[in-house]
């Protein structure tokens, strides 16, 4: 078609939440304009409908107004115009996570596919925006932060930003306020990270682990050829966690606690979440940003788009996110066994591991990973989490049956040679097919069972071959999240089959497990527990209560079932020893410690 497509985004009222974007198309179609508002956002996957915040619009050609009409939940009609048609739109913005868009008076936070409409048609014509200041006095300080390239605007300033298309255009999250700046290169490529919120952090520290972080990144597949700038987004509030890729930036959420301060050492475990975190987007610009799915290749952001290899491009992601952590030496082996350790556990704890493959988990992410419910861990399995653990075991599986040759660095290696590098969509089989491939071993039987079969994946004999000892205990109370050993007087006796939550301030019923002891007494979701045994019960002390029962002991539970007060008789269970712990094997042979090097040291 020609030409730019002219935007501009406006702070029309922070305090109302009102952006207004106007849209100037200089060679509309003869017969008519269509635009339309993305229905979702890459790498979250359900249908969100962001033309649903669009609250008014109007068009105009040489000052004459053109008719709009509606034609379904995300797209309108222009009427036709001999010249350049203009599209107003005002949008509110009231959503603070990774995936939407908010406003203020104390910032603005925004993604393309909130805000920006696509035309019909169109999509590869270059765009041009102009971010306006906005018209208050809490304003006159702001900076504006993306990774958009520079088009008049100063760094970090108000003004003019370019996109090549429409799909660069939203992959370009902004965020714009009193933001905390800190720069720093990796193998020469300009990087940095903003922060929003009060953190008082450590920048310098900050700046120096992310580029630790980011060179042994670049070690496992080098920089992509358009690559020439890198930024993480981080909205620090009181709490909070989170993230979203894109091709040259991240939008992250952490709290700001986690965050390390001046004259601090070493890292915590908030901290080295965040740079887990941080990682793990960050692997993302390889790993689904550039190489992706066929079904991703193009993206038709106007409906759901069904893949299996949503394992392949998060799961695979969540393994290196937190493998780097310790390749890099940013932690300790013992601290990644651990972090290891608590993963497993999160996917030991969910009886949806042995109902869902990760194969279906990954297809319908759209109306069940993404839209959870309260029997989701028993039918659910994350091919986030247990995605890892299947990275895990091929990795382990690689290295032990090519006798150290190959490894799943290997895999990956040849898998961006062949999708990421050329810009072809991997097919359903491909990851299986270059893995075997790479390998020379036969992996159908494995595909099978961990990818599209429910049963259990063979960790503990691949950690023993490495030299680590996998080892499961009882938790001791609902913030175990495992990783350590425990004290066996510290470790629960019983369980209730379910987590306690709150629900204005009081312990209601979640998370309910298939056959424990809450559902059998015929406990609900959502049941609010008003006593255990006609003694008031408050979350903070239950483990405390349920730590004097026996398996076998009963126990009369009351509870609100909407307004009905209802009384049920309880068999205490025994608790399942599903809390996992690794430790290093002190009678591993030679042969296993060094595969353990390997794998640790990334070689």
């Amino acid at each position: 078609m020609g030409g730019t497509h002219q935007y501009s985004i406006r702070l029309l009222n922070p305090a109302a939440h009102l952006y207004e974007v106007r849209l100037t198309v200089a060679r509309p179609d003869k017969v008519g304009l269509e635009i339309a508002m993305p229905a979702w956002i890459p790498g979250s996957y359900m249908i969100r409908d962001y033309a649903r915040h669009v609250v008014a619009i109007r068009a105009e050609s040489d000052g004459v107004g053109l008719a709009v009409t509606k034609l379904d939940n995300n797209s309108w009609r222009i009427a036709a115009a001999k010249r350049a048609v203009t599209v107003v739109l005002e949008i509110y913005a009231h959503d603070e996570s990774v995936r939407g868009a908010h406003l203020d008076m104390t910032h603005a936070y925004f993604n393309g596919a909130c805000v920006f409409p696509a035309v019909a048609g169109q999509e590869d014509v270059a765009c041009q925006v102009e971010i306006a200041r906005a018209d208050i006095p809490e304003a006159k300080s702001w900076r504006v932060a993306t990774s958009m390239s520079l088009a008049g605007a100063e760094p970090y300033g108000f003004g003019s930003y370019a996109a090549q298309n429409y799909a660069e255009l939203i992959d370009h999250p902004v965020e714009i306020g009193n933001l905390s700046i800190g720069e720093f290169k990796v193998n020469g490529i300009a990087h940095s990270i903003a922060i929003r919120g009060n953190t008082r952090a450590d920048m310098a520290r900050l700046c120096h682990d992310l580029q630790v972080l980011c060179e042994y990144h670049m070690t496992l597949l080098g920089a992509p050829a358009d690559l020439d700038r890198y930024l993480f987004l981080l909205h620090a509030p009181g709490s909070g966690y989170g993230g979203l890729e894109h091709r040259w930036s991240s939008s992250l959420v952490s709290d700001r606690d986690s965050l390390p301060i001046r004259g601090e050492d070493g890292i915590s475990p908030e901290y080295r979440k965040f740079l887990g975190l941080a990682s793990h987007e960050y692997f993302h610009l390889w790993n689904v940003k550039r190489m992706k799915p066929a079904a991703f290749t193009p993206y038709d952001l106007s409906a759901e788009s069904h893949t299996e290899l949503l394992w392949v491009f998060e799961g695979i992601t969540s393994y290196y996110g937190d493998l780097m952590l310790v390749r890099s030496d940013l932690i300790s082996d013992t601290e990644y066994l651990e972090l290891l350790g608590q993963t497993i556990t999160r996917v030991l704890r969910g009886s949806g591991r042995r109902r869902q493959a990760v194969a279906d988990s990954s297809f319908d992410a759209w109306t069940k990973f993404y839209k959870q419910d309260a029997n989701a861990g028993n039918a659910i399995v994350s091919y986030y989490v247990k995605g890892s653990l299947i990275a895990l075991a091929l990795d382990l599986k690689l290295r032990i049956e090519t006798v150290g040759r190959v490894s799943l660095d290997d895999v990956m290696r040849a898998c961006w040679k062949r999708w990421g590098e050329t810009g072809d969509g991997m097919p359903e089989d491909g990851f299986e097919t270059v893995s075997s491939e790479v390998s020379g071993l036969d992996l159908g039987d494995f595909f099978d069972a961990a990818v599209r079969g429910t049963g259990e994946l063979p960790l503990e004999q691949l950690l023993h071959e490495h030299g680590v000892e996998y080892c499961l205990r009882r938790a001791t109370g609902r913030k175990d999240k495992g990783g350590a050993d425990a004290e066996a007087d510290k470790l629960s006796a019983v369980w209730l089959g379910a987590n306690l939550g709150t629900r204005d301030g009081k312990p209601v019923f979640e998370n309910i497990a298939n056959g424990g002891p809450v559902e059998t007494a015929g406990v609900s979701p959502g049941d609010e527990l008003v006593a255990l045994d006609g003694v008031r019960v408050n979350v903070s002390g239950s483990d405390s209560r349920i730590r004097r029962y026996r398996p076998g002991d009963k126990s009369t539970l009351t509870v609100f079932r909407g307004d009905e007060l209802l009384t049920m008789t309880m068999v205490w269970g025994e608790a399942p020893a599903d809390t996992c712990f690794l430790r290093f094997d002190d009678e591993a042979t030679a042969d296993a410690t060094e595969r353990r090097s390997g794998w640790l040291g990334g070689r």
